[in-house]
């Protein structure tokens, strides 16, 4: 399994986010504004929550398992690495979400943010952001936990590959 990319996330931030802007200018140009809903940061932070508490659960039960604890709990490997793929589709969409709601809150704020419907519409825009950013840090630290340790064994490295003389 292939782990997440900062450059991927961040080029799709970038072009939603590019997008959005241009999207709000269009769309304000004809005399609207898309709303941004109040749920949106809502479920962000409840997806964040929920991966960072699997994350720590899992990195719970590893330590445990690693350290021969008795009564200690396996994992499975296959809830794993659904977890994993679970973070990491979050964290794409994550990207994609918060690349949306930072455009259009960029364009509030530079245009008409005196108005109180527009100030509110940031505030949700800016919040989703947030959540959306605590999503795909919540999904990074719960690849992290579920990394398997590299076997020095069967991978020689230049510090094994050649016996030292004395």
């Amino acid at each position: 399994m292939r782990t997440l990319r900062i450059r991927t996330l961040l080029g799709l931030f970038a072009v939603a986010a590019v997008l959005a802007w241009a999207g709000a200018r269009l769309w304000d140009s004809l005399g609207t504004l898309p709303g941004v809903p109040v749920a949106a940061p809502i479920v962000l932070a409840l997806i964040a929550v929920a991966l960072f508490a699997t994350a720590l659960s899992l990195r719970a039960r590893l330590r445990a398992q690693r350290e021969r604890r008795p009564g200690a709990k396996g994992v499975d490997p296959l809830a794993a690495a659904r977890a994993v793929v679970f973070g990491q589709a979050s964290a794409l969409v994550a990207a994609l979400v918060v690349g949306m709601y930072g455009g259009t809150g960029l364009y509030l704020v530079m245009y008409d943010l005196d108005m109180d419907p527009r100030r509110q519409q940031a505030i949700y825009a800016g919040a989703a952001v947030l959540a959306g950013v605590a999503v795909v840090a919540a999904a990074l630290f719960l690849e992290r936990v579920c990394r398997l340790p590299e076997d020095d064994d069967t991978t020689p490295t230049p510090h094994t590959a050649r016996p030292h003389h004395r």
